[in-house]
């Protein structure tokens, strides 16, 4: 039989998800550019704190923190010439056909709804900020999760910045 062990703290993975993005080139900051720039349009008093906020709730996810230290490993291991063939060559040259990394990106937004789903969409196929960087980094690293799974937090802290922007004006509305 085997032994399941020791559960992992969540505040322990969460600061393994922090620092392998940092590891990787990948600050809060970075991510909260493209939060405020997809929020800003329906929230004037959006500030960049609120952004970095929203970012490191959806990072709290297990979700998420789990896709990550996922995606990233793999990225890391295709750098190492560490997988077999022909997934090494797949992940390595990013396939246009191979959706995993989208796959494991998409199913950690949908903890936070059909606008997070939509605005992974927008940000995978524009590929805005940071995930630009990353995606065009060829030669440079192999970036074949990561450029997804930073479009996946970005779009998990937009979608709860919306939501949370609803309650306040209904809040404010049940007030007058």
């Amino acid at each position: 039989m085997v032994s399941r062990g020791k559960k992992v703290h969540s505040k322990i993975v969460e600061k393994a998800t922090v620092d392998a993005l940092k590891r990787r080139g990948v600050e809060l900051d970075d991510i909260a550019e493209i939060v405020y720039e997809m929020q800003l349009p329906y929230n004037e008093k959006l500030t960049m704190e609120n952004c970095i906020e929203s970012i490191e709730s959806v990072l709290k996810k297990r979700e998420l923190q789990h896709a990550i230290l996922v995606g990233i490993e793999l990225d890391e291991l295709a750098e190492q010439r560490k997988l077999s063939e022909p997934l090494q060559q797949i992940v390595e040259s990013d396939e246009g056909l191979f959706g995993v990394d989208e796959t494991i990106a998409l199913g950690a937004v949908f903890t936070y709804g059909s606008i997070a789903v939509t605005t992974f969409g927008h940000l995978d196929k524009n590929k805005i900020g940071i995930i630009n960087e990353l995606d065009t980094k060829k030669g440079r690293g192999v970036h074949t999760f990561l450029d997804d799974l930073v479009a996946s937090i970005a779009a998990s802290a937009a979608s709860r910045l919306a939501h949370r922007t609803r309650d306040d004006e209904e809040a404010q509305s049940s007030q007058h």
